[in-house]
């Protein structure tokens, strides 16, 4: 029997499917790529490189998220069942967010995507494993690490 093992180094090149935000708030399909081998972050709308950050110019990368009501969702289901889309209305959806901080010839900019739920997690490992920088925690999901944190010390420290 003859057994082949496949590993998968950081120099290969990691995709993950995103979501492009615009200044209007519009959100287009995009895909977000780690290249080891051009050492660059991409960012890809509809087969078009529409960014291309060298790692070394990368500053930081920042994660946050959004909470919102399915207000207009549960207006639709509304229409066929009012329970159920008073039952909607009332959940709330989470919006998880990526920052890329970076310069440009000393000039600074920001990229802003929008990661599935599913993937935010994976998406933060990649950041590491590829650029060696930590993804830096805003608002709410900065708050929820130190709470979880100060937890965990207080349960140690009895």
């Amino acid at each position: 029997m003859i057994l082949v093992v496949i590993t998968l180094s950081p120099a290969d090149e990691t995709a993950f499917h995103v979501k492009l935000a615009d200044a209007k708030g519009s959100q287009a399909n995009a895909r977000l790529i780690f290249s080891d081998s051009n050492k660059n972050v991409v960012v890809r709308v509809a087969d078009r490189d529409l960014t291309t950050i060298p790692y070394d110019q990368i500053d930081k990368f920042s994660y946050d998220y959004t909470k919102k009501h399915r207000v207009t969702q549960g207006a639709i289901v509304m229409v066929a069942s009012l329970g159920a889309g008073a039952v909607v209305m009332m959940t709330k959806s989470k919006s998880h967010w990526l920052y890329i901080d970076f310069h440009e010839e000393n000039a600074p900019k920001s990229i802003v995507l929008r990661m599935d739920k599913n993937d935010y997690k994976n998406i933060f490992d990649a950041v590491k494993a590829h650029t060696g920088k930590e993804v830096e925690l805003l608002g709410d999901a900065g708050k929820a690490k130190k709470e979880k944190e100060k937890d965990k010390n207080e349960k140690e420290d009895k």
